[in-house]
């Protein structure tokens, strides 16, 4: 039979191309002649072919009509989406990206699936031969996401395997070596932006390409202390299932525990003395200045990518974050009141050959004192110096200890002096409540808030205890603040006054500058809270100060639980090591071992995607170690959130010639497996 189809001018002359190549290609993909005179279409052959060709041209006119330019690939699209039940305008027009002249669609129903699985699934697996489009698509969807602001960052990583063959040595620096790895990701990249605008992005972090060998960091020594409910503990003896404290102070499961072998370690140092360990990729979330002015919540660098950028002009470049609200540490019972017991601290000394005492000029400091110390009551010895004694305790009675006495001494503060006092371990790792009572009878007794014309104000507190300097530091750090420390040195100091004689420094001095977050009130006495509340705090900043190599050390990875991924370590240090708001791209997955596989997918934090890519024909392993792509494909293929996408050779997008390649090595694969196999179906 004959049937003709009339088209317009326009589309007659797309249907023809140069030299009629395009007329030629349609005519391979029907099983009818075909003729095109002027702008009329015929076709002859049997009705069920004529029919599948009719439906073919009508979607070329509609393609044509809706702006589409056809080429040979297009023909073969068409065919594959009326194969697939599927309209072609609805693969065609699906545009993810989108950059000046460059326009990425899906071109087969396979893709479509692909583009449309990234889309609604946390983690997607595409297995398939090469030139069907896996990784340029992953690399359009990460483009798309990362223009929208659904991500923050771009991670795109592949493992170094050798393709059957020995590279040998290659010169220049590390990113020169890999290079011949990375390529085809580079490449990729560079269809979606401008060659200038890549390199921009990933100086600043935005991208990162990287062998999966670089995503195994991310780790710390395992002697380095991370906090948990019940106080520190070291890295290296977590195990899953335990908490540790996430960034708003809150406990935080451990989800994974991954052992990360030795390597080179870096001290990261903040302005504030606070310090901890950690390799070259670990992760740090960041805010520079820039991102304050465009109002941006921050950035993810590894400790690598700061190392050389600390400071712009006479500023520091990154400030680290503060846990967002004080630690929840488990609340023990105390023997004393800790805002009572902060007082005594902050006196001269507590010395307990006889009654305690307490000195000060601030009466309402004395009956506070009082009021907090049940059983105690003080006796005035002069306008400063009052003696705490027992109500029951009169002279020609009964003996009765004095509480306060007992409970001093069970703390083992019993005749400690101003150089040697100390906050008692079981209120440092005590509730928050308890440790800000302690802190506010400290800042009371002896410290104060202070204010400086043209700059932030504070807190001010002076002790002569390096133990006890310590102590207040930690309590304000657990506390979201953070505490600056300097030393003048008695030896040489010039002697102060008192009432008009010359005292000399017997021992050095430890002054703290603090901040605190709003919120957190530093005082109880009316008179310092007022002050303080008319000038304000200033709020706690913490910067990076300093990034040196200090050798190598065993180490550990642990991902946790939290929603941003972060946990308080060293210092109360805020860190994390899992890739949150970023487009992950693992190409070439074939080549991962299982362990890489499962190191790379643990990796996954909040508001993540991961794309996983990979070709399970050509695997460059050793022939005895099975491909993580094989062997994940068999564990989480019923996972929900997670999608596997198959590719055949009908998918390959490129030269028609590569599609007959991938299908020649496909059956020559399935008669040599037929030919091995036994005629009991075994295996030989």
């Amino acid at each position: 039979m004959r049937r003709q189809i009339e088209v317009s001018n326009e589309v007659a002359a797309a249907l023809s191309g140069a030299g009629d190549q395009m007329l030629r290609t349609l005519e391979g993909q029907v099983g009818c002649d075909l003729f095109l005179r002027g702008n009329v279409v015929t076709l002859d052959g049997d009705a069920e072919a004529i029919g599948a060709a009719q439906n073919i041209v009508h979607e070329l006119v509609q393609l044509v009509e809706g702006g589409h330019d056809i080429d040979p690939g297009t023909m073969q699209s068409v065919t594959s989406a009326i194969d697939g039940a599927v309209r072609a305008t609805d693969v065609l027009d699906d545009v993810i990206w989108r950059h000046r002249a460059t326009r990425v669609a899906p071109k087969t129903v396979n893709q479509k699936r692909y583009t449309d699985a990234i889309k609604r699934s946390t983690v997607t697996f595409a297995i398939g031969p090469a030139g069907t489009g896996k990784t340029f698509l992953a690399v359009a969807m990460a483009a798309a996401a990362l223009s929208r602001k659904e991500v923050s960052r771009i991670i795109l990583t592949r493992p170094a395997v050798e393709a059957g063959e020995r590279l040998g040595f290659l010169p220049g620096d590390l990113m020169a070596k890999i290079d011949p790895y990375l390529r085809p990701l580079f490449d990729a990249l560079q269809s979606m932006f401008e060659a200038e605008k890549v390199a921009m992005m990933m100086e600043k972090g935005i991208i990162e390409v990287a062998p999966l060998a670089f995503m195994r960091g991310r780790a710390q020594p395992v002697d380095r202390q991370v906090l948990t409910p019940t106080g520190w503990q070291a890295i290296g003896t977590l195990r899953i299932g335990d908490l540790v404290t996430g960034s708003d102070g809150r406990p935080t499961p451990v989800l994974g525990v991954f052992p990360q072998g030795r390597r080179p370690v870096f001290e990261l140092r903040a302005q504030d003395g606070a310090a901890t360990r950690c390799c070259a990729e670990h992760l740090w979330t960041v805010r520079t200045p820039d991102d304050r002015g465009h109002g941006r919540a921050g950035r993810t660098l590894r400790t690598d990518e700061m190392v050389g950028h600390l400071r712009r002009g006479h500023e520091h470049r990154f400030e680290l974050p503060v846990v967002s609200s004080p630690v929840e540490l488990e609340p023990q019972d105390v023997p004393l009141d800790p805002y009572a017991l902060g007082l005594l601290l902050g006196d001269r000394g507590i010395t307990l050959r006889r009654t305690p005492c307490f000195s000060t000029a601030d009466p309402e400091l004395a009956d506070t004192l009082e009021v907090a110390l049940p059983g105690i009551e003080q006796e005035r010895k002069s306008k400063v110096d009052s003696v705490l004694q027992n109500v029951d305790g009169r002279r020609g009675g009964v003996l009765v200890a004095n509480p306060a006495t007992a409970a001093l001494r069970e703390l083992g503060l019993a005749e400690t002096r101003s150089a040697t006092r100390f906050v008692p371990g079981q209120y440092r790792r005590n509730a928050p409540e308890v440790r800000l009572a302690v802190l506010q009878g400290l800042l009371d007794a002896g410290g104060g808030p202070v204010s400086h014309a043209g700059c932030s104000r504070g807190v001010q507190y002076v002790t002569c205890s390096r133990r006890l300097c310590d102590d207040v530091v930690y309590l304000v750090r657990s506390l979201g603040g953070v505490a600056y420390s300097r030393t003048p040195i008695a030896n040489g100091r010039a002697p102060g006054k008192a009432r008009g004689r010359e005292a000399r420094h017997r021992s050095d001095v430890f002054v703290l500058d603090i901040r605190l977050p709003e919120g957190i009130a530093p005082f109880r006495a009316s008179r310092k809270a007022a002050l303080y509340d008319e000038h304000g705090g200033g709020r706690p900043k913490r910067f990076v100060e300093s990034i040196e190599p200090v050798g190598e050390a065993e180490t550990v990875c642990i991902q946790v639980g939290a929603r941003d991924s972060l946990y308080v370590t060293d210092d109360f240090l805020v860190t994390h090591n899992t890739l949150n708001d970023s487009f992950v791209i693992l190409d070439e997955a074939q080549n991962t071992t299982p362990e890489q596989m499962k190191m790379f997918l643990t990796r996954l934090g909040f508001n993540s995607r991961m794309v996983v890519t990979g070709d399970v024909t050509q695997v460059d392993l050793p022939r005895d170690q099975r491909s993580g792509l094989v062997v994940v494909g068999e564990i989480l293929e019923d996972v929900e959130g997670i999608d596997f996408v198959r590719f055949t050779g009908d998918d390959v997008v490129r030269h028609r010639l590569v599609q007959r390649i991938v299908e020649a090595y496909g059956e020559h694969a399935e008669r040599s497996a037929t030919e091995l196999r036994p005629a009991g179906g075994r295996r030989a």
